[in-house]
């Protein structure tokens, strides 16, 4: 297919999402097997977005989203392959933004499992239409038709079947184009029937013709109504399928030629624009800089336009040892051609497109041009990186898409060279493995001085750790990290400070009163000020705002960095002479110390929301070890001889939960974790973490 055949009109991008092991790599290989794309399974070197293949083939699973495109018909579909491990959890997540469609695939023996039910639930959140597949229906033909009640029960009668099993579940029929015929779950016009009425609730005219003339409606009259029911959740199709037999492999590619929606037909993702407005801030050093504040940002729709300016979306990144920096993108608006000039983000300087790929099959080729909707990759692109929009155009400058909600990284690991030297180069390789990776965060941590990891879990970590090995050649000892704890206050209080220092020449001078104030959980920091008659000037306040910073971030109770406070100064004196800005740094520093201390101080630790999948027989054992870890439980399931349920936990309590899970449940059990909020810790907890800690200003001021 030309580029000029392929308009958005005939494109279909679609991402394979859902827990490891229910075959969503093997189906990806059969749909390209049947589309006639050869070469599935090898990825040659300098491959850009294959670097990793390595890695899954000795892991058995995928650990990156994987694209390739294949053409079946009249369509060229985009498929993504994306990691199932709750571990890979931000890789998966940050590529959808691309696709109109997700496709969750669930294993027929297995059932419905703890990453299909979120995933379903966060596709609706983000409106991007939802396809079930059903995979593996050759080994379990005779759970077909409880599993395919239990999607209606769990996801809502919404989830009705396109096509069904016949002859044992050796074939699939369709249900939607060919009303007639018997499948292994009975007549195949009951489920014909369910289609139609629940596509036409939508159109008026053709409910009108359906029920009062009792006409036969065509597949095309039900096309629009059918894409309008996708895009507004009112229709979630399934689909049957045996990746390793090939039953209704033949049929998914129709169904995905025929009926997904093309980028003219999905929910597009809306972009924010931001009003800007320059102002002058206030250095580290203490020199002044100019700063950009967002006012506000307005929402609004690409037009998927060939000739408009280009807004394109960076979904993923990776470093290739022969291409450079390799950015995916997906152009949501105008024509990105070879050597057109774009701009990332809010970048001043362009830069020019050179290499232009797109794949086919697994195998990227070469193109001229990359139109609406299109998947697209770019080589040697250093200015891009992940979740920034590309743009040929300053008026697109302060655009951004509207961001996904990523797992918060959890799972920590203090890392450090066991070579001399070797600083830097972890420095950059670590910078790069989160750029590639949403799911990775490294900081330093200003208390005990260590570089930390931090991660969606021990294999993510893990994986981490190998590929500083095998591709930067870095050797690094790791131990395990102080938990991310915090701190806040749980009153309002007021403190002062008056600093003066002489020093035989001009001194030092600066008095503060300030007032701090808790705020909700997670709100963050707020700084103002009610001072009058310019008791302290304003060139002088982003003076005592740094000295707040600085208390905050290095602790005032056990030394984690304080949140959720508001601190308003509310008095001062200054010096004709001896006020400077380091005065009031300290003096806004110590007088923030002074009110904390009086405002019920408290440390608080993360928690973490933990889902588990097991063996109903490990019950017992599974809620008496939540008990013994500070846990409770939120929600029990009970799905045959296996039970779900999900639980708040502290996290300093199950960073050993995978071993811990496997001997309770005999390897049998699977989990995901994700953060949820801060609480307070109990007052043995504090009393304990206060105790380990020596304040700086107790060895520095008192």
């Amino acid at each position: 297919m030309s580029d000029v055949e392929r308009g958005p009109e005939r494109i279909r991008n679609i991402a394979l999402a859902g827990q490891a092991g229910v075959g969503k790599t093997r189906l990806a290989e059969a749909l390209l097997e049947a589309a006639g794309e050869s070469e599935t399974s090898q990825l040659r070197k300098g491959t850009p977005l294959g670097d990793s293949q390595a890695q899954e083939a000795m892991l058995e699973h995928s650990i990156t989203a994987t694209p390739m495109g294949l053409t079946w018909g009249e369509a060229h579909i985009n498929l993504i392959d994306t990691p199932g491990y709750a571990d890979f959890q931000g890789m998966a997540l940050s590529i959808l933004p691309a696709v109109e469609t997700v496709a969750v695939v669930i294993d027929a023996e297995r059932g419905i499992d703890v990453s299909a039910r979120r995933m379903m639930q966060w596709l609706a959140e983000r409106g991007l239409c939802r396809l079930i597949v059903i995979n593996r229906i050759d080994t379990a033909p005779e759970r077909l038709p409880a599993l395919l009640e239990s999607l209606r029960d769990q996801f809502g009668p919404e989830c009705l079947p396109l096509n069904l099993p016949a002859q044992g579940a050796s074939r699939v029929v369709d249900c939607f184009f060919a009303p007639d015929g018997e499948s292994d779950f009975g007549s195949v016009a009951d489920v014909h029937e369910m289609l139609v009425d629940q596509v036409v609730e939508l159109d008026e005219e053709l409910m009108a013709l359906y029920l009062e003339q009792g006409e036969a409606l065509e597949p095309a009259q039900l096309h629009d109504p059918f894409e309008a029911a996708l895009r507004q959740g009112h229709l979630v199709p399934i689909c049957f399928v045996s990746a390793t037999s090939g039953a209704g492999v033949v049929e998914l590619l129709n169904v995905f030629e025929r009926m997904m929606p093309n980028p003219l037909e999905g929910n597009p993702p809306p972009f924010l624009r931001a009003e800007v407005q320059k102002e002058t801030g206030l250095k580290e050093e203490a020199e002044l800089k100019q700063e950009t504040e967002i006012k506000q940002e307005t929402e609004f729709l690409a037009q998927p336009d060939p000739e408009a300016h280009v807004l394109a979306h960076v979904v993923r990144i990776e470093h290739d040892p022969y291409l450079g920096k390799v950015a995916l993108f997906r152009v949501h608006q105008g024509t990105v051609t070879r050597d057109t000039r774009l701009f990332a983000g809010d970048a001043r300087k362009p830069f020019r497109v050179g290499t232009l790929l797109r794949f086919q099959g697994r195998r990227p080729q070469e193109v001229e041009r990359c139109g609406p909707g299109e998947l697209c990759a770019l080589t040697k692109v250093e200015e891009a990186t992940l979740d920034s929009v590309l743009h040929d155009s300053h008026d697109e400058d302060h655009i951004r898409l509207r961001p996904v909600a990523l797992p918060a990284p959890v799972f920590g690991l203090a890392i450090q060279t066991t070579r001399h030297g070797d600083e830097q180069r972890l420095s950059e390789a670590l910078a790069k493995l989160v750029e590639e990776d949403p799911g990775l965060e490294v900081a330093r941590d200003g208390v005990t001085q260590e570089t930390v990891l931090r991660g969606l879990g021990e294999l993510h970590l893990n994986t981490a750790l190998e590929r500083l090995g095998q591709r930067f050649r870095i050797e690094v000892t790791t131990s395990i990290p102080s938990i991310a704890y915090r701190e806040t206050i749980a009153a309002p209080a007021e403190g002062h400070c008056r600093h003066k220092k002489q020093t035989g020449g001009a001194g030092q001078f600066g008095e503060v009163f300030l007032k701090v104030e808790p705020l909700s959980r997670g709100a963050g920091f707020e700084f103002s000020d009610t001072i009058r008659g310019g008791a302290i000037p304003s060139s002088l306040l982003p003076a005592v705002e740094k000295g707040v910073r600085q208390a905050m971030s290095s602790g005032a109770l056990a030394g984690y960095p304080l949140q959720d406070v508001r601190v308003t100064v509310l008095d001062g004196k200054t010096h004709p002479v001896d006020s400077k800005e380091i005065a009031f740094v300290i003096a806004g520093r110590k007088a923030f110390l002074d009110a904390v201390g009086k405002a019920s101080p408290l440390v608080l630790e993360p928690l973490a929301e933990l889902a588990v999948d097991a063996p109903g027989g490990a019950m017992g054992d599974l809620t008496a070890d939540l008990t013994t870890s500070r846990g409770r439980i939120l929600d029990t399931r009970s799905l045959g001889d296996q039970v779900s349920f999900q639980a708040l936990v502290p996290l300093a309590e199950v960073l050993d939960y995978p071993s811990r899970l496997n001997a309770m449940t005999g390897g049998a059990g699977t989990y995901s974790l994700r953060f949820s909020h801060y609480e307070p810790v109990p007052e043995s907890v504090q009393r304990r973490l206060i105790k380990a800690y020596r304040s700086p200003d107790d060895e520095q001021d008192h």
